[in-house]
């Protein structure tokens, strides 16, 4: 969800506008309901935490003072309730008729097969600390909360958020392994599982997690074991279901507090009528909720392309207009590879791009889901198909200033071009309101900056590339802190993004790159090798 966006939301809905409170409360819904659904496996009490979570979240708004925390924050206050719950539940009382296995329901309503499913599945034989954990755990491989998030929900340091993760994810793998052995016809097993009564505990995890240790036909896999928290990556929110919408617009005591706090009766509608989202080249309309899906295996036929350079609306009269390496390529029509991205001097603020062409899209599949999240040296995305790809940086040079590790293009297997950069600025723009120890996006003199190697193109908050084929892009964070978000994205989000430019806090129009031949851009540190150290893919490409 882009930050922007929600930010300007939360504040508006701080100051009382009741569209940006609907808007809020249906937004991060979803969220809330998978984070509670999962700690707590689908128990009964799984509406009741999510309402108090979203009414103490709407009662308390007016208390938050950044609105660019809001998600922790609610994510806080989530796993307060959940935590408060089970302090106020006795043994007896935990063990209650279960509403429906939340397990179940991400295997039905996502349609989950194979490892997937077996992973949804194991969530079920861990422990409740380890089941809230993984709540969280989840959605941050999915893209949707970052570990400092995650780390702060639980209440700890994000070192000691590295461990508990680490512990959990031994045992949802040792979970795993539990439920390929049911599946199976070991004689051994089912003379061990006789007297079970079927409801998975700690006791009989350690018990079937022996037996399989030792056991030749259990322990053996008859595949790949795909590890987690590759298979979590590509598995979104799980639709809220349509009763339980029904129950937080009507239901006695709930109804009571949605009225107290002036919901509205847009908003309560919004939270029972399907929801469209676009992903990767499909559409699905589920429930209330976003769903995540791949593009069809076989993408259709090419369409022709008609590129055109002309802008969308002439630039004021003052205006300079904005440099693109692509006027050379205009002069002479090089083959593709030969073209690298240079340095370009930043546009006049008020020149509008020129129009983006259209390329043939037929969906990007991404090894890190809808969104990745890239912190860490090493950490690494492969795409695959026909489309756009939105690369977000996040520079925190306030953290550890430096030199800058560019991340790197390997392994390429057909076209990728850099088509345009956007995010209403870039990173070396003055941040609006900021005072002088943190001037630019890069840094400030009271802090440091984050320095680009000689020669290395400036980047923008967004740069946009075209792939058509398969591309590995890899993080290699060591001098300066900063992460990178990578998502599929589309013709429409990318001319939108670049087309957006003053007032209200954005700097500058985007930046059009993309000729619509091969002689437009390629991006820098772009390589076909796989080298065993991407960080040493040399600046300029040769593709």
């Amino acid at each position: 969800m882009d930050s922007e966006h929600w930010r300007a939301v939360v504040t508006a809905a701080q100051d009382g506008d009741r569209r940006a409170l609907d808007e809020l409360v249906a937004g991060w819904l979803p969220l809330v309901y998978n984070i509670v659904g999962r700690a707590l496996n689908g128990h009964a009490d799984v509406d009741d935490v999510v309402q108090e979570t979203m009414l103490r979240a709407v009662g308390n708004l007016g208390s938050l003072r950044d609105p660019d925390s809001f998600r922790s924050w609610l994510v806080a206050i989530a796993m307060r309730q959940i935590r408060d719950r089970a302090r106020r539940k006795t043994p007896d009382r935990l063990e209650e008729a279960e509403a429906s296995d939340f397990a179940e329901l991400t295997v039905l309503r996502l349609q989950l097969e194979g490892q997937r499913r077996e992973v949804a599945e194991a969530v079920r034989w861990l422990d409740g600390e380890d089941r809230q954990l993984l709540s969280l755990w989840w959605l941050e491989v999915a893209g949707e909360l970052t570990r400092r998030e995650l780390a702060a929900a639980v209440g700890i340091t994000r070192q000691h958020a590295a461990v508990r993760v680490q512990r959990m994810k031994e045992r949802l793998e040792t979970s795993r392994g539990i439920v390929r052995a049911l599946d199976g016809a070991c004689p051994g097993l089912r003379e061990v599982t006789g007297r079970w009564d079927g409801r998975p505990d700690s006791v009989w995890r350690k018990r079937l997690a022996r037996h399989v240790r030792g056991c030749g036909y259990c322990g053996g896999t008859r595949e790949a074991v795909v590890p987690a928290e590759r298979l979590l990556a590509g598995i979104a929110l799980v639709p809220l279901p349509v009763g339980f919408t029904l129950s937080l617009a009507f239901g006695g005591k709930t109804a009571v507090a949605v009225t107290s706090v002036g919901w509205s009766a847009k908003l309560l509608g919004a939270l029972t009528k399907p929801a469209v989202a676009m992903t990767a080249g499909a559409t699905i309309v589920a429930g209330g909720a976003y769903v995540v899906t791949q593009p069809p295996d076989a993408p259709p036929p090419r369409a022709a392309v008609t590129p055109t350079a002309t802008p969308r609306s002439e630039p004021p009269p003052s205006a300079t207009p904005s440099p693109t390496p692509s006027s050379s390529a205009k002069r002479k029509a090089d083959p593709y590879g030969t073209v690298v991205d240079a340095v370009d001097r930043a546009p006049d603020p008020n020149a509008r791009p020129a129009a983006l062409p259209r390329r043939p899209e037929s969906g990007i599949t991404s090894t890190g889901g809808p969104k990745a999240v890239m912190q860490h040296r090493g950490d690494s995305v492969t795409l695959s198909g026909r489309g756009f790809v939105q690369v977000r940086w996040q520079i925190s040079p306030h953290s550890r200033p430096g030199g800058v590790v560019m991340p790197t293009w390997t392994g390429l297997k057909g076209r990728l071009f850099h088509v345009a950069s956007g995010g209403s600025r870039r990173m070396d723009d003055p941040l609006p309101g900021a005072p002088n120890g943190y001037a630019t996006g890069m840094g400030g003199p009271d802090i440091g900056y984050a320095v680009l190697p000689p020669g290395t193109q400036q980047m923008w908050q967004n740069e946009y590339f075209y792939l058509d084929g398969t591309v590995t892009l890899t993080q290699n964070e060591r001098g300066c802190d900063y992460g990178i978000a990578v998502s599929p994205s589309n013709w429409e989000a990318v001319d939108e993004d670049v087309n957006e430019g003053p007032p209200q806090g954005a700097i500058r129009y985007g930046l059009v790159r993309d000729t619509g031949t091969d002689s437009a851009p390629v991006p820098q540190y772009l390589t076909r090798s796989a080298p065993a150290d991407p960080a040493t893919v040399p600046q300029r490409s040769r593709v």
